[in-house]
């Protein structure tokens, strides 16, 4: 009878604790990251299936992705990644008259604050969830996004003036000034 291989105890332990490790941070972040994407893509299938498979690659480079300074902030970076070709595929096949998948409505309270968020651009959204979402500081943003902690600010404060305008827009038309 053949012998399986095994590593020795003290390699099989580290290993354990690695996953033990993964399993916390798991249980603590998956909502969470989720509930972000939920606010920067507005689609919640699509949000829930890319952290499903950024959360996959986590567990299958876990040695490497939990040394990093911020493995939430990696998650997120390939989540949204795997969001965008999501997207991008969904618009050719809809273009193709393949297939139209009609976006889920974002449900309350997220719903709300999507349709706030979904007056700015892309990447302003992105930007905006992650600082006030996720927590994230304006470099660690940079770094999740691949732009500079100068471009991260400047596009908060442009998103901050067209949220400010957009809810001056709304207050007056709720109280019906022209």
């Amino acid at each position: 009878m053949a012998e399986t291989k095994r590593a020795p105890p003290d390699q099989r332990q580290g290993k354990e604790t690695l996953l033990d490790s993964f399993d916390a941070w798991y249980a603590r972040e998956h909502s969470r990251l989720i509930n972000i994407l939920v606010l920067a893509t507005g689609d919640t299938h699509s949000a829930s299936e890319s952290v499903d498979e950024a959360f996959a690659r986590a567990l299958e480079h876990w040695d490497r992705v939990s040394l990093m300074v911020s493995p939430s902030g990696w998650v997120y970076k390939v989540a949204l990644h795997h969001a965008r070709r999501a997207g991008r595929r969904a618009s050719i096949e809809r273009r193709l008259h393949l297939g139209h998948r009609t976006r889920d409505e974002v449900p309350s309270p997220a719903g709300e604050v999507w349709h706030l968020l979904s007056q700015l651009s892309a990447r302003q959204r992105e930007v905006v969830v992650l600082r006030h979402i996720a927590d994230l500081k304006e470099a660690e943003i940079g770094h999740v996004l691949g732009i500079s902690r100068s471009t991260v600010s400047s596009t908060l404060a442009d998103a901050y003036l067209r949220l400010e305008h957009f809810l001056k827009d709304e207050t007056k038309g709720e109280h019906g000034h022209a």
